[in-house]
């Protein structure tokens, strides 16, 4: 069971997501504007927020970077708006699944708990005795234990999502990685093709980030690789 705070206005929907959630045996508290949902995350400890976008007074932009300043519980952004331009500013906040309204319950109730399995059980892939400290490929540098990220030896700022997809190519290097692979992999959930537009979301910031370091190639239609290097991957152990 998990604590979940369903931040939305329409009290209508925000009956029916605190039915349906609880009905999956998670405790929920509602709010139906961002300085209520501050309030109580302010006061009580939650392992996952559910935020609407169009909210009164404060939107939930505004919300979620306020929500990052004093807590790291995992945000899905729930809303109608659909653009690109709104999830690339949501995944900028640092929000771990950005799903667009309408979405049927049974999907959502798949996602939340996909988002839980992955933050409440946090871990590297693999056998993590055996996993290197440092991946190298290229200009690019990730320490996974200290979960950063260097370009041409400089520091890139990458949320935890951006890591993962980095690490998964990093992981296989000159080998295609599927959108397929990442969403059932990172995401915890079955692949639909509508989906994918959540893994190229992501991969825009992490080119964007890399600038003159980008080595990650588009296979159209399939997934991305790190393109051949002349520099050999490296893997540093402790």
């Amino acid at each position: 069971m998990a604590k979940i705070l369903v931040v939305e206005d329409y009290l209508d929907y925000q009956e029916l997501l605190h039915t349906f959630l609880e009905n999956a045996h998670h405790e929920i508290a509602t709010a139906s504007d961002g300085t209520e949902a501050l309030e109580i995350i302010r006061v009580h400890p939650f392992d996952l927020i559910l935020l609407d976008l169009m909210l009164p007074g404060i939107d939930g932009f505004e919300v979620c970077a306020a929500i990052r300043k004093i807590s790291d519980a995992p945000v899905i952004m729930l809303t109608a708006l659909d653009s690109e331009s709104c999830q690339m500013r949501g995944y900028e906040l640092r929000i771990d699944d950005y799903i667009t309204k309408p979405v049927s319950m049974a999907l959502l109730l798949q996602k939340v708990e996909a988002v839980l399995r992955r933050t409440m059980s946090p871990a590297l892939h693999g056998n993590v005795e055996n996993a290197p400290e440092m991946l190298h490929y290229a200009e690019i540098s990730l320490d996974l234990k200290a979960h950063t990220v260097r370009a041409a030896d400089k520091p890139i700022d990458f949320t935890l999502r951006e890591f993962e997809i980095l690490l998964e190519l990093m992981q296989a290097p000159g080998n295609v990685v599927t959108r397929k692979t990442l969403i059932e992999k990172l995401w915890g959930y079955d692949f639909s093709i509508s989906d994918t537009r959540i893994v190229d979301t992501h991969m825009k910031n992490i080119r964007r980030k890399l600038g003159a370091a980008d080595c990650i190639e588009t296979v159209r239609g399939v997934g991305y690789k790190l393109k051949k290097s002349e520099t050999n991957n490296e893997q540093t152990h402790a």
